[in-house]
């Protein structure tokens, strides 16, 4: 049995996609979930949201106190602490509302993650790049010249043959 990790560092990345892709379906959807899918959603976003506060305010406290990512994360942390301690809606409308504000706050959460712990996520598939896997990087230029879009790609994301 091997030793507990010691910091943020060396512990496994959070599963960020998952997290990432449960929110974003449940942002996505146009009608009214049944009462238990709310139900489901709102614990896992709570879990989610508990994890991923320790994880950022752990990695903001490693970066200077002028560190503005550091800050601008323990702002969104501030939000999601705000937002969990919301008490249940009256009724599916205002439930599915106060459970959205948390699935915004997971997705906003990751962001800063991200950011922090330097995770950089391929623009393709949207997985992350992992070290010493190749990639190359991409940039999507805008039509006003500028970068709209700068990040990495996977090589094999880069070199796939687009399906038809």
């Amino acid at each position: 049995m091997s030793a507990a990790p010691t910091s943020p560092a060396d512990r496994l990345p959070l599963s960020t996609v998952t997290m990432r892709a449960a929110a974003s379906w449940f942002l996505d959807q146009q009608t009214l979930p049944r009462h238990g899918e709310v139900t489901l959603f709102s614990g896992d976003f709570g879990r989610y949201l508990e994890e991923l506060i320790e994880q950022v305010r752990q990695l903001a406290g490693q970066r200077s106190a002028d560190d503005a990512p550091a800050r601008v994360a323990l702002a969104g942390v501030g939000e999601a602490r705000r937002r969990l301690d919301e008490p249940e809606a009256a009724g599916l409308s205002g439930e599915v509302a106060r459970v959205k504000r948390l699935a915004r706050s997971v997705m906003a959460l990751c962001d800063h993650y991200e950011a922090l712990a330097g995770v950089v996520m391929c623009l393709a598939c949207d997985k992350p790049i992992r070290a010493g896997e190749e990639s190359v990087p991409y940039d999507q230029v805008s039509p006003s010249g500028g970068s709209a879009r700068a990040g990495r790609v996977h090589t094999r994301c880069a070199t796939a043959e687009r399906q038809r």
